[in-house]
């Protein structure tokens, strides 16, 4: 009898274990009985009846990851490129998700090359490669709209690498290295423009400034010269009056005059005018002598 108890001890205990189930949290169990679907175990603590009862599959309603292996595509031109794309997708039907699809990730793959080689057949070379974000969402769209009924949500899709012929990824490179090789001849040029508009312009500012200065020396240089020409001629006048009025005769005004005009040479002047003939000056003092003595002598009154 004892070894009996101890069996049926046993058998309640794994009955026990096989009864109760724990769903984890994001995640959600199909329950079946006798073959047909029974309900859905959420997250938490699940008891079920032991042989009639049984989970079916534990879906995880998280968002997944897939990364398909490159495919090939033919362009519009006929290029053939190696394509691979990476699917986020998410369980939303759990339910559809068991029974309305036997390999869901098969099925993605299969439809995501196809739909790809679709979109791209209709683009060329240049178009695919520069229009990512165009294949991006119609494939997204194409096949958010085919996974549906599957109980899947499609939320996005990346061409992760578009892998051109050798041939074709060689031409592009050396086309790519001539752009680059004209921008920088472009950029050393207006480099080159730019400092010599800059010279162009320090040189004129320095013509204008030594222009200037050389103006205002000149023009000072002939306020001196002059300021002396006036000076020269106020002192061969006063020495003419003060020689008249001494009394001299006219040959010793005249000696006085040329006396006087050589120490004011001697001066700071740098032009002296001298009259051209003594003649000349014997007739100013000639003038200067006869004023004089049309003068009247204050002391006669």
């Amino acid at each position: 009898m004892d070894w009996f108890v101890w069996v049926l001890l046993i058998f309640v205990l794994i009955v026990l274990f096989r009864s109760i189930k724990i769903i984890g949290q994001a995640t959600v169990g199909i329950v079946e009985r006798l073959g047909k679907f029974h309900g859905r175990a959420e997250r938490g603590i699940n008891i079920i009846v032991p042989i009639i009862d049984r989970f079916r599959a534990i879906v995880d309603l998280r968002e997944q990851v897939v990364d398909f292996p490159p495919q090939p595509v033919i362009t519009k031109d006929n290029v053939t490129m190696q394509i691979d794309t990476v699917i986020y997708y998410q369980v939303t039907d759990p339910f559809r998700y068991i029974y309305e699809i036997a390999n869901p990730l098969m099925a993605i793959e299969n439809l995501t090359a196809t739909t790809l080689r679709n979109i791209v057949g209709d683009l060329e070379l240049d178009a695919t490669l520069t229009s990512r974000d165009v294949v991006n969402t119609k494939l997204r769209v194409v096949l958010d709209e085919a996974t549906d009924k599957w109980g899947i949500k499609v939320n996005r899709v990346e061409l992760r690498n578009i892998m051109p012929p050798q041939d074709i990824q060689q031409a592009m490179e050396k086309q790519m290295r001539a752009e680059r090789e004209k921008r920088e001849s472009i950029l050393r040029a207006e480099g080159l423009k730019s400092a010599a508009i800059l010279t162009a312009e320090g040189e004129k500012q320095s013509a204008i400034l030594q222009a200037e200065g050389v103006k205002e020396a000149t023009i000072l240089q002939a306020d001196g010269e002059a300021q002396a020409l006036l000076k020269v001629q106020k002192a061969f006048a006063d020495s003419l009056v003060m020689i008249k009025n001494a009394g001299a005769d006219e040959k010793v005004i005249a000696l006085k005059s040329l006396e006087t005009i050589k120490e004011m040479g001697d001066g700071t002047a740098t032009k002296l005018f001298i009259p051209s003939d003594l003649a000349g000056l014997g007739g100013a003092l000639g003038a200067l002598k006869e004023i004089w003595s049309d003068k009247p002598d204050p002391s006669s009154d």
